[in-house]
C-alpha cells in the first residue's frame, strides 16, 4: 500500500498540524487529530508515528479503503480508531465517540489513489471500465445513471458548474443522442464521444478533453461539494482552542470553498466605528498559510498526482461566544 500510495505534502501538513499535536509535558488527556479522508491512510500513519501521545479518528466513506487502511494501521493499537463516514458526519462521530473537541483536522480532498488504481471504480478516464465512480459503492446512484437519466438541462449545468467545462452544451447533446440508441454503462464509450464531440481548438489545450467532464460526474455522483460545504465550518466548530486544520484541495471549486470559510473565520464581524471589539465580534480562527502553498516541484516531478495541489490551513484562536 505505502508504493501505492504517496501522501501529499506529507510533511508540510505534519508540520502545520504539529504545534497542536505534541504535547512536550506529556501531560492531560491525548490529543485528538481526525483524518477526515482517510484513504490507504498514508497521512494517518505518519501523524501517528509522528505524534506518538496522539490519538486518531480517521473517516472514509469507501469500506474498501477502510478495510486496507485497518491493515495498515493495526501496529498502533487502539489509538486509531477508523469509522465508515462520510466527512460531514463529523459532528455525530465525535459525538458518538465522547469526544468534546480535537486539536487537529486534516483533509485530503478529491479521489483517493486506490479509487484512480482500481480500474472498476470508473474513476479514471485514461481507462476503460464502468461508469460508476461512487466513493461508496454501497449507496446512491452511479456515473452512468447521471448520464442516462438525468435532462439536458441538468447535465449542463453539472458540466459547468463542477467541471467549469465551456463546451457542456456540445458534449451534452451528443450523450443525449447516443443515450437514446444505447444507455452508457463504460467510460471508454464517453471519452471517445467527448473526443468526437469538441472542436480541433478545445481538443489543443488542458490535457485529456474528457477530464472536465468526469470531475464534475464524480462530484455529482458522491456530492461533494455539498458535502464540503457543511464539512469545514463543522470541523472548525470541532477545533480546541489551539486547534489546527490542514485542507489539501486539488481542482478550484474546493479551493474557493475552503478558502471562503477560512478567510471568514479568521476576519472579525465588528460593526466598524467601535472603540473596543467585544470578543464575540473577534476572529475565530488564524491563518496559518499565505493564500494556497504549492507542492515543491521536487515533489510534483515525484509525485504527478501532487501537481494540482493547494494547501490551506489554520488555527482555532478563541471559542465561540453566544
Amino acid at each position: 500500500m505505502s508504493q501505492r500510495h504517496v501522501p501529499v505534502m506529507l510533511q508540510r501538513c505534519l508540520d502545520l498540524l504539529a504545534p497542536a499535536l505534541e504535547r512536550p509535558g506529556g501531560d492531560g488527556p491525548a490529543p485528538v487529530v481526525v483524518d477526515c479522508t482517510l484513504g490507504l491512510g498514508g497521512h494517518s500513519e505518519a501523524l501517528l508515528t509522528r505524534f506518538p501521545a496522539a490519538r486518531l479518528v480517521a473517516l472514509d466513506r469507501d469500506k474498501e479503503a477502510l478495510r486496507l487502511s485497518g491493515e495498515r494501521l493495526a501496529p498502533f493499537g487502539d489509538r486509531a480508531t477508523l469509522v465508515h463516514a462520510v466527512y460531514d458526519e463529523l459532528p455525530d462521530v465525535l459525538d458518538r465517540l465522547g469526544i468534546p473537541a480535537v486539536q487537529g483536522v486534516l483533509f485530503d480532498l478529491g479521489v483517493s489513489s486506490m479509487q484512480l488504481d482500481e480500474a472498476d471504480r470508473g474513476f479514471a478516464y485514461a481507462q476503460d471500465a464502468p461508469l460508476d465512480m461512487r466513493m461508496d459503492q454501497t449507496t446512491g446512484v452511479s456515473a452512468a445513471e447521471v448520464l442516462n437519466t438525468y435532462p439536458a438541462g441538468e447535465l449542463v449545468r453539472i458540466l459547468r458548474a463542477y467541471g467549469e467545462e465551456k463546451q457542456a452544451k456540445r458534449i451534452v447533446a451528443a450523450i443525449v443522442r447516443e443515450r437514446e440508441k444505447e444507455p452508457f454503462s463504460n467510460s471508454a464509450r464517453l471519452v471517445e464521444l467527448i473526443r468526437d464531440a469538441l472542436p480541433q481548438a478545445a481538443k489543443r489545450t488542458g490535457g485529456n478533453p474528457a477530464k472536465r467532464t468526469f470531475q464534475a460526474l464524480r462530484i455529482e455522483v458522491n456530492g461533494e461539494l455539498t458535502v464540503l460545504e457543511r464539512a469545514i465550518p463543522a470541523a472548525v466548530k470541532a477545533l480546541a482552542v489551539g486547534g489546527r486544520i490542514a485542507v489539501l484541495s486539488y481542482h478550484s471549486l474546493e479551493d474557493r470553498l475552503v478558502k471562503r470559510v477560512l478567510a471568514e473565520g479568521a476576519a472579525g464581524t465588528a460593526p466598524p466605528g467601535l472603540p473596543v471589539v467585544p470578543e464575540r465580534y473577534q476572529p475565530r480562527l488564524k491563518l496559518l498559510t499565505r493564500g494556497a502553498e504549492l507542492p515543491s516541484e521536487e515533489e510534483v516531478a515525484e509525485n504527478r498526482r501532487a501537481a494540482p495541489a493547494r494547501l490551506r490551513g489554520a488555527e482555532r484562536v478563541r471559542e465561540d461566544v453566544r
